[in-house]
């Protein structure tokens, strides 16, 4: 069962929908509905109206999975008492419960998430965090479980967990099938952190932080070690080291690391160097130093990231004649 609702993410809801309706013609046996509070359409997030099968009241005594979706301004969601309190009833009578991307806002409102890992979209895993302190939000996985409550990544995740409640349900079979049919992977590689822009720190207010920063995006390959990094701001390295803890939330090596791999990133979805040309130059020096941050960083090697970013469109054919 998917609560819906004005303004929800339209691929939340329909992607879901999908996977469990094809789920049927493989053999398994989910009454899918589509419910809103009074039982009225819904306007998504695209514009798009949706129906309702039905109201809350009509709802059989026991459920087996709630779903609920999310929608960009989460703030608006988590502040519809009737939504969350609707959510909170509904829990209690269901076998697992589950979100897509920001529904998880609603989960953590209701008290459902308290005291368990949770994702959301990586854009808003930072919000979920600081909203709800009680959860604990790991930006990185596509889903995660614990217990009965399951909560995926953004939007088109909102499939990869349907497809693992399937699996769950009817088995590896049933799941791999679906996943051909709708053209998806079992199991998506990588997490997140491949999708995410990865640099969002806070502005810092010391001098010395934002002239290490400064430094340090002007030339990520360049030579910023403790000392030379220390130097620049004119500080002592430990000084440096509290001072980006505290105004960053990382130390000044990871910062250098962060910047590295964006930098990465832009040289391989962007540029037409090797590997090893796009390690020197982003300032990892082989492309077994790049590789090895990727898969520990992105779960992705360099290779496999050009390919997924670079482009849509193959490469192009040789003029003839």
């Amino acid at each position: 069962m998917i609560v819906a609702f004005d303004g929800v993410q339209l691929l939340d809801v329909t992607g879901p929908v999908e996977v469990f309706t094809t789920a049927n013609h493989y053999g398994a046996d989910y009454d899918v509905w589509v419910i809103s509070l009074a039982g009225d359409a819904v306007t998504t997030s695209s514009g798009l109206v949706i129906s309702a099968d039905s109201a809350p009241g009509t709802l059989p005594p026991r459920l087996g999975t709630l779903l609920v979706p999310g929608r960009r301004d989460w703030r608006s969601a988590v502040a519809d008492t009737d939504l969350v309190g609707l959510v909170t009833r509904l829990s209690v009578r269901a076998k697992r419960v589950a979100s897509v991307c920001a529904g998880a806002f609603v989960l953590a409102e209701a008290g459902i998430l308290d005291g368990r890992r949770a994702a959301t979209h990586w854009e808003l895993a930072s919000q979920l965090a600081a909203a709800y302190p009680q959860v604990c939000v790991d930006g990185n996985p596509v889903f995660v479980r614990d217990g009965h409550v399951a909560t995926s990544a953004g939007i088109t995740a909102g499939i990869d967990l349907s497809l693992s409640l399937v699996e769950e349900d009817w088995g590896a079979d049933v799941a791999r099938n679906v996943a051909r049919q709708l053209v998806v992977f079992m199991a998506r590689p990588g997490g997140q952190a491949q999708f995410s822009t990865r640099l969002a720190p806070r502005q810092p207010r010391h001098p010395a932080v934002r002239r290490v920063m400064d430094r340090v995006t002007a030339d990520p390959a360049g030579c910023h070690t403790r000392a030379t990094l220390a130097a620049s701001g004119g500080v002592s390295a430990r000084h440096l080291e509290r001072l980006f803890r505290t105004e960053v939330g990382i130390t000044p090596g990871r910062y250098v690391e962060a910047v590295r791999i964006e930098a990465a990133q832009a040289l391989l979805a962007d540029g037409t160097g090797t590997v090893e040309e796009v390690a020197r130059q982003a300032g990892f020096g082989s492309s077994e130093s790049l590789r090895r941050v990727f898969q520990h960083t992105l779960g992705v090697s360099p290779t496999v990231y050009r390919a997924r970013f670079r482009s849509t469109v193959g490469a192009p054919r040789p003029a003839a004649g």
